[in-house]
């Protein structure tokens, strides 16, 4: 088993994670990449890139968010002590501007006057169009026709910051045609152009990049706990789509042996195909959008559909850092599917006056099923990492139908 030291010195010079990762794109692309690397690279080590990026997180997007206990969620499930970590408290609503300011503010570095993003639940569209607005650049981003109307709320947000809201007819139209199509725009616009992709997914540097972005969420929970605590947490659990939110809170716990690390993808309606989105349920190794990473797809390689209530974990492939942690068997994989996130996603609003997103939902399922197994003296922290209000509409459709 690759120990959990090596896992946080990676990816190497070429962006693999063991054998995830890299960098698969068209030769126009290949340019851009290397000048991203380089100049972030170079403001990793540029003190007032790091003074700029800490006092935007602080003072505009409302850092550091708090390491909040569920008490009467605990007490209901009857087991370990749980604690929220409250992204879903930033401004915009979800851990994605974390990212999405790091990456605009390496976009006036490179002179790039145009931002273009991809966008399935809608919470990265409105951070990117967030920070767009707040740097006075102009704002594409790519959305499919179906995540357009299940997260209309979003779109009317986006739209509001400035931003164009390009919607995708293509295929399945969610989240990996709007990906195809924010990759397409780049190439054509490469030099004036940034692309601010939302997920620890894609070429490199982009995994290594985003996490770097999200590890705040990790480092602050860390802190926090001590405080809380004086020890560490005996798990940490998060959902996992293309997977920030997930590396984010897990990278500076890697280390830690004794601290288990649990992603949930997810389940859909079961693991069949074209029902879910689990690809470490019946995945297998490819190369998607840039990367080489487990995904979901036919005997013939073709890209399976997929299937998830929640826009943001509805993707055919995840990020190349998880599939390297879950092959080294550092971090455990498992899903929960729509109905059990939907109960959760109830559960928490109704005992905590918190309303989760669907996202976040996935990781809250994992946790009341896990949490009356555990003793009340072991601690849990769960990524809250968006909060539902872009969800209501769409979860109320399906509460209401089991009322009837």
């Amino acid at each position: 088993m690759t120990t959990a030291k090596t896992s946080t010195a990676l990816p190497d010079k070429n962006g693999h994670f063991g054998s995830f990762g890299g960098s698969f794109v068209p030769e126009t692309l290949v340019t851009a990449l290397g000048e991203l690397t380089a100049e972030y690279e170079a403001a990793k080590s540029d003190p007032e890139f790091q003074a700029e990026l800490d006092r935007l997180l602080r003072e505009f997007c409302g850092r550091e968010t708090p390491l909040y206990p569920a008490e009467r969620w605990t007490e209901k499930l009857g087991g370990a002590k749980i604690y929220l970590k409250r992204e879903d408290l930033l401004h915009t609503g979800a851990h994605k501007i974390n990212n999405a300011l790091g990456q605009v503010l390496l976009a006036k570095r490179l002179g790039k006057k145009r931002i273009i993003a991809e966008t399935g639940a809608g919470q990265h569209g409105v951070a990117t169009a967030t920070v767009a607005a707040r740097f006075g650049l102009e704002c594409v981003v790519y959305m499919g026709a179906i995540d357009m109307e299940r997260q209309h709320l979003n779109v009317v947000r986006m739209r509001l910051l400035g931003a164009e809201v390009r919607g995708v007819e293509a295929g399945q139209k969610t989240l990996k045609e709007a990906v195809n199509e924010a990759l397409r725009d780049w190439v054509t616009n490469v030099r004036t152009t940034h692309y601010i992709l939302g997920s620890a997914l894609g070429p490199h540097p982009y995994p290594m990049m985003v996490r770097d972005f999200h590890r705040v969420i990790g480092v602050e929970a860390r802190k926090q706990i001590l405080v809380h605590e004086e020890r560490l947490p005996d798990l940490l659990v998060a959902c996992v789509g293309g997977g920030s939110n997930a590396i984010g809170l897990f990278h500076p716990f890697l280390e830690d042996a004794d601290v288990k690390m649990v992603g949930v993808e997810a389940g859909g309606h079961g693991i069949r195909h074209g029902e879910h989105a689990a690809r470490f349920q019946g995945g297998k190794l490819g190369v998607l959008q840039g990367t080489k990473t487990w995904l979901l797809a036919d005997e013939d390689g073709q890209i399976e559909l997929t299937h998830s209530i929640s826009a943001g974990l509805d993707y055919a492939a995840v990020g190349p850092e998880h599939a390297f942690l879950q092959d080294s068997g550092r971090v455990e994989y498992d899903f929960a599917t729509d109905e059990e996130a939907l109960d959760a996603f109830k559960e928490l609003a109704h005992t905590e006056g918190i309303i989760p997103a669907l996202e976040s939902s996935h990781a809250l399922a994992y946790v009341k099923k896990i949490a009356p197994k555990m003793s009340q003296d072991q601690i849990i922290i769960v990524n809250l990492s968006g909060r539902g209000d872009k969800d209501v509409e769409q979860a109320s459709k399906y509460l209401l139908a089991e009322e009837a």
